[in-house]
Formats: C-alpha cells, sequence, structure tokens
C-alpha cells in the first residue's frame, strides 16, 4: 500500500469518537495460541548488531512498513523492565541499536522508586502485532505495556496503570534511557540527544560510511506523550517525567501513551507530528485497527493449514511483516527486505526474492503484494536509458534506499535474477482479482520476457543462458563469471565454477552492437522458468481478452518446453541438467543440482522424464537427504552440506520441488518428505526464527535468520497448494 492511501485509511480510523478509558490488557496467549511463536527477548550489548558474523542475534519486532524495530527484554534484566529493548533502526540501509531501551517508565511514590517487579517476575510476551510486558508491584497494583506500530514510521505505546488496592495512590511517572553509541567514527559521534516540549528526540549528523553506516543529516528519532512532560539530558542520558501525579483511586485506572517515531527527511518528520497529534488523541482507534488487520493477516495465512502447524503458518507471516519496510529513499514503494536481521540484507529489495515473497505475501495481504512487484518495475530499464539502452525490459538484482547516484553500493545492476515475475503477478492477482493490476503490468512482464530472449540468447537457438550485464563492474571474465553466477541466484553453485570450465562470452545484436555476456551454457531452471513465464504471460493476455497474444504465448511456451524436454534431459542418469552452448551436450560432469527438478515444478517434463527425476528426490543417496531437498545432490563430488548453494537446503527450492512432485501425481512422495522437511528444519518448530537454510544432514539452521522468501514459501506449502495452474504448463505433458 502507498504512503497516501494508509494515510488516508489511518486518518479514518483515528477520528472515530472513542473514550480516553485503557484499553483492556492483552490475552498472553489468545484462543488461536500464538503468543511467543518467536522468541524476541534479548538486551543489546552494543550498537552493533551483529552477533555471528553480520547477523544479529536478537529476533526483533517491526510492522507496517516501519524502519525501526523492538524487542522484549527478558525475565532477568532488571536494568531494563519498563521499556522495550531498542529500537533498532536502520540507518538508511544498515541496522543499529539506538539503545538498550531507551524508553524505561519508572514509578515512585512518596518519593521513592518502585520496584516493578516487587509482587513477582513481570511476563513478557510478543503477540501477532504487538509486544507485551506485565508488572505486578505488589499492593494491588499493576503495570502493563503495550507496543504496536500505529504507521509506517511511528510505535505507540500504551502503558496501564491499575490500582486494586483498598486505599488510594499517588504516583509519579517518569522515563529514563540513554543512547547506545557506535563504537567507531564517524559512526559514534552522529546521534545526538536534546530534549523537546513533548519529550525527547534524537538527531543524526551527515555521515556516508558506505559499507557500515548512512544518514543524510535530517533523519531523527522523536518521543511524544500524550500529557505535559518536562524533559532534562545529561550528555547521553535523559530524564522526562510527568508535569503532574497520577492519583489512582481503589479500583481506578489510567492509560499513559506516547508515540516513538523514526524519520529520514524533514518533510516525513513533518507528517509524522502530524499524525502523532491524531494518535494519541484517539490512540485506541490505531490499537482496534491494528487488531482487525492481524486478525485478517491470520485469517489468510492459515486458510488451509493443519492445526498443528498454524503456528509456524504465523511466525511466516510475522517474519514477513517485521522484514516489510515502507518507500523510502530510493524505494517508491513498499516490498519486503530478505532480513532485518542482517547487516547485508535490511535495507535493499532483491527481485526474485520479491517475486517469491509477493506469492506467500498475497495469502494475507494482496496489496503489499503489488507494492513488493511495483517496487521492482519501478526501475526496470526503459528504451530511453541514457547508460544502458541495450538492457530495455531489464529488471535489476537488487535497489536499496540509496541508488549509485546517491552514493549506493549494493544496487547492482550488473545482472537480473530468474524470471519468476510473471508466475508471481499471476498468484497475486488470483488471491485479489485486481484485473487493473494484470493490466499494468502485462506490458512490462512482455517487456521483461523479450529482454531475455533478446539479451541472454547468444546463439539464437532458443534456448537463453544467464548473464551479465555492460556494467562497469563486468570488466572481465572473472567478473562476468560472477554476475552471471549471480544472475541464477545460485551463487556459488558448482555448476558455474570456473575450475569446472564455466566462462561467458559476449553478446551482440544483429547490427553488431554489444548487449552483455552469456555464460557459455544453456541452463535448465531458466529455461523452464522462462517457459512457464510465457504460460502466465498466455494467462494474463487471455484474462485481458488479447486473445491473439495468449496463442502466441502459449505456442512460444510450448516450443521452449519441447527444448527443455529434448536437449536438457540426460536418459543415462534420468536428470535434467545445464547444457553446453554450442553443442547442446548436457553438462552431466558437473553432477546433478537440484535445478533438475524445476521441469516438473514448471511442467514442462515428460511423464517418462518426471518419473526419473522422481527417482532421484526420494532416494536418499540423492536429494532425499535426513533434510531433504539439497541444492547439490548427496552423491555429487561437490556435495558440501554447509556449502551455500552446493548442498544447503533452501526452502525454494524445495518448494519448487515438493509441489513439482504434487503435479505429476506423486502426492504421497510428497506428504512424506513435506513432514519430514517440516520438523526436521531448525526453528520451523518451536519459537526459533526462520532461516535462509539448513543443513541437509543435520537440519541444523545456516546463515541468514529471519529469512523472507523462505517464510513466504512456508505459506503455500503448510497449506499444501500445490503453487502450479494451467497457467504456468510449459507444454509438458505433465500437466496438473
Amino acid at each position: 500500500m502507498n504512503r497516501s492511501l494508509r494515510a488516508a485509511a489511518t486518518a479514518v480510523l483515528v477520528t472515530a469518537a472513542l473514550t480516553a478509558a485503557p484499553p483492556p490488557a492483552l490475552a498472553l496467549d489468545p484462543p488461536g495460541g500464538y503468543a511467543d511463536v518467536l522468541d524476541l527477548h534479548g538486551v543489546p550489548s552494543a550498537a552493533l548488531p551483529s552477533g555471528d558474523g553480520d547477523v544479529n542475534p536478537i529476533t526483533v519486532f517491526a510492522d507496517q512498513g516501519a524502519w525501526h524495530a523492538y524487542a522484549l527484554p527478558g525475565a532477568g534484566d532488571r536494568a531494563q523492565y519498563g521499556g522495550f529493548s531498542g529500537p533498532l533502526y536502520i540507518a538508511q540501509e544498515y541496522p543499529w541499536w539506538l539503545s538498550r531501551s531507551f524508553s524505561r517508565i519508572q514509578l515512585s511514590e512518596s518519593g521513592r522508586t518502585l520496584d516493578l517487579a516487587a509482587g513477582g517476575t513481570p511476563v513478557f510476551v510478543s503477540l501477532p502485532g504487538a509486544l507485551s510486558e506485565r508488572y505486578d508491584l505488589g499492593g494491588g497494583l499493576r503495570l502493563t505495556l503495550d507496543l504496536r506500530f500505529a504507521d509506517d514510521r511511528t510505535a505507540l505505546v500504551r502503558a496501564g496503570l491499575e490500582n486494586d488496592g483498598p486505599a488510594a495512590r499517588t504516583l509519579g511517572v517518569g522515563w529514563t534511557g540513554e543512547l547506545l553509541r557506535p563504537a567507531d567514527e564517524p559512526m559514534r559521534s552522529a546521534p545526538a540527544l536534546a530534549a523537546t516540549g513533548q519529550g525527547v528526540a534524537v538527531s543524526f549528523a551527515r555521515v556516508r560510511s558506505t559499507w557500515d553506516y548512512l544518514t543524510d543529516g535530517t533523519e531523527r528519532f522523536e518521543v511524544t506523550h500524550d500529557a505535559p512532560v518536562t524533559s532534562t539530558v545529561t550528555g547521553d542520558s535523559y530524564r522526562t517525567d510527568l508535569t503532574a501525579p497520577v492519583r489512582l483511586a481503589p479500583g481506578a485506572h489510567r492509560s499513559i501513551d506516547w508515540a516513538e517515531s523514526y524519520t529520514f527527511t524533514a518533510d516525513e518528520a513533518a507528517r509524522a507530528r502530524a499524525s502523532v497529534r491524531t494518535l494519541l488523541r484517539h490512540p485506541q482507534a490505531a490499537v482496534e485497527a491494528g487488531e482487525r488487520r492481524w486478525r485478517g493477516y491470520l485469517a489468510g495465512a492459515t486458510a488451509g493449514v493443519p492445526a498443528d502447524r498454524r503456528r509456524t503458518a504465523v511466525k511466516a507471516v510475522e517474519t514477513l511483516v517485521t522484514n516489510w519496510r515502507s518507500a523510502a529513499g530510493a524505494l517508491r514503494h513498499d516490498g519486503i527486505t530478505p532480513s532485518i536481521s542482517d547487516k547485508w540484507f535490511a535495507g535493499g529489495f532483491w527481485s526474485w526474492d520479491t517475486w517469491k515473497q509477493a506469492v506467500g505475501t498475497s495469502r494475507f495481504d494482496a496489496p503489499l503484494a503489488q507494492s513488493q512487484i511495483r517496487a521492482m518495475f519501478d526501475y526496470q530499464v526503459q528504451p530511453d536509458d541514457p547508460e544502458r539502452p541495450q538492457d530495455a525490459g531489464m529488471i535489476p538484482d537488487c535497489l536499496f534506499y540509496n541508488d549509485p547516484a546517491h552514493g549506493g553500493g549494493n544496487w547492482n545492476e550488473r545482472n537480473s535474477k530468474p524470471p519468476l515475475a510473471a508466475w508471481s503477478v499471476w498468484q497475486v492477482y488470483l488471491a485479489g482479482h485486481d484485473l487493473g493490476f494484470l493490466r499494468e503490468l502485462y506490458p512490462k512482464l512482455v517487456a521483461y520476457q523479450q529482454w531475455w530472449s533478446r539479451n541472454r540468447d547468444h546463439d539464437g537457438n532458443g534456448l537463453a543462458e544467464y548473464g551479465a550485464t555492460l556494467d562497469p563492474a563486468n570488466a572481465d571474465a572473472e567478473s562476468t563469471r560472477q554476475a552471471a553466477a549471480w544472475e541464477s541466484g545460485m551463487d556459488n553453485a558448482p555448476r558455474f565454477d570456473a575450475q569446472a570450465g564455466a566462462a561467458t562470452v559476449a553478446n551482440r545484436s544483429a547490427a553488431g552492437a554489444p548487449l552483455g555476456y552469456s555464460l557459455d551454457q544453456e541452463s535448465v531452471d531458466l529455461n523452464s522458468y522462462l517457459s512457464a513465464d510465457r504460460g502466465y504471460l498466455a494467462q494474463i493476455a487471455g484474462r485481458l481478452g488479447l486473445t491473439a497474444e495468449a496463442a502466441r504465448w502459449r505456442a512460444s511456451a510450448a516450443a521452449l518446453a519441447a527444448q527443455v524436454r529434448g536437449r536438457m534431459y540426460d536418459p543415462a542418469t534420468g536428470w535434467f541438467y545445464d547444457t553446453a552452448l554450442g553443442t547442446g551436450t548436457p553438462l552431466v560432469a558437473r553432477g546433478r543440482g537440484i535445478e533438475g527438478a524445476i521441469p516438473l515444478w514448471t511442467g514442462v517434463a515428460s511423464r517418462e522424464q518426471a518419473a526419473a527425476v522422481r527417482g532421484k528426490l526420494v532416494d536418499p543417496g540423492e536429494f532425499a537427504t535426513p533434510l531433504p531437498f539439497p541444492t547439490v545432490a548427496a552423491s555429487s563430488p561437490a556435495f558440501d552440506a554447509t556449502g551455500y548453494w552446493r548442498g544447503a537446503v533452501w526452502l525454494d527450492q524445495a518448494y519448487f520441488a515438493l509441489t513439482g512432485l504434487q503435479r505429476y501425481g506423486y502426492r504421497a512422495d510428497a506428504r512424506a518428505l513435506t513432514d519430514r522437511l517440516l520438523a526436521g528444519a531448525q526453528g520451523l518448530t518451536g519459537d526459533q526464527p526462520i532461516h535462509e537454510n539448513y543443513d541437509p544432514l543435520t537440519g541444523r539452521a545456516l546463515n541468514s535468520s529471519n529469512f523472507s522468501w523462505s517464510a513466504a514459501l512456508l505459506l503455500p506449502l503448510l497449506a499444501g497448494d500445490e503453487g502450479v495452474d494451467a497457467g504456468g504448463d510449459g507444454g509438458g505433458d505433465g500437466g496438473a
């Protein structure tokens, strides 16, 4: 949803006439049983969130596309009682902790600070869409703290005070907090703490440390209270107090609210202040709107999911929503980052991540799924592009808050990513039935498909290759090979090893103009994806009434599928492989990779071929490892159980393999392997995070935690959806 639509929706909700009475306490374990599906407890010890490598060990909560996030303290973190851990803020592209707990409420009576745990150990719990803390101070006095996001820049915190004791209580209410500065300059000097008329604020100096910290000097974190306060700042610490005490008669309760906003620009800060004023007048409207939204999320995500797997589905939703970033900087639409927990994945959108994430997100929020897709197509190369007109139609690999013109180091146009866009658009359409969305995207999808045919078919035989663009970073043979491997998404897969013979060749137009580079091999997954996307383009064209175009796309899909069946399958080994450019020889010696199962998912394999592939997918010595499915067969000399794309299990490839088995009627196999996958991958049950990939021998989680595309494709997998239909039939006789 774009910001103007979201603001309009918020305005309608918050202008409703509501009383100032505090909300009832949140249920610690609602009827759905979705409390603490993720362990969100932890307090940072340093501003740099990295634990193992560049991954933050503390799982956080965000919502509404906000660029800051929070966690819960642990039961023994007494110094942080009264507050939420953080916030974690994203300095345009990189996550940092601003504080251990920036806003800690303190209560006093007769000049004595009250012990928040006097009545027992506090209870800290995460719920879908909210964090909650409950304190018993003894003598009938209780404090609850609830945090949720009101919009894409602001979190609302509600403190509820209840007096169930026999005597009236007169309480002083204050807050304290301090900065957690980065260890090194220039980041260390970036934050500056100051008092305001309604609380405190942190401003940020301009820092352009390309690979660590990026600010423009206009960023601001601001705490705004709903009642008169006075604040004092001493160095990196502050103290804020209500100017009037809170008096609670026996049986009385009182709600105290404040907002915490993180903005990038002066305009954003001004808009946030205006929305905060309305929010603090009618906070319950935001609470109720958030609860309605999350009830809708959970209903969509758990539809068709067996009861014993619904907590995993809710975990997937929480993962995707926390990784949701709203439009900011060069990102023109809301989208979902791979992981807020990973330094390199917190501030940008990737194309093939997006195609998969949108499919999962559409199950509970179709407008957000649409927005993700638009975010990538915002930067589709146009024919009049001054720098790369030869790449008209291409979608870049990844986009970040900063484009290259503004010092972006992570933005990548050296290559694209696998073409799953039409599949994604069609699945999102089926979720929301927005014909206007199809009409908007169809010509862009056509241009993308045409780019693959024009720029990635070196010998013009109709089979495409992964490759690289005429980017300055692709200045030598090794750089172009690396970019081409990245374009596959399977970066270091053995089939792309230079020592195995992988290299690139230059591509030129019919007039001799340079177009870019191709690998000297035609990839089976790429051509299967292209065939499927042409099938989906036929579906889209048909739905738009473009009958002749639909027929052309169907014929094109069938022709490409026939080439995959006829040239990329090796009967002797019963598997699909990449083929050598020119000779068309299957590259059997490089070993079997999970890409050989993609022809089943896309429906291009014949039934005989599918039967042979099925044999490898259910063989413990090949792909049915203790945790199925490794990206490289266990029988391969290149197999490495912890290798990134050399043996680790990725849930997207497992999803493709499982739904491919379903498509060809091997449903019992698919069910058994799905059960093994869901039970064996660390974190899919229990309260640990969903990861980027897993060890196929032990199920141990590897690499980035809280990973979006894993979460996204878990949703249809949990519901038993095949993820295929006639639109994706590439012309094989597998069919659904």
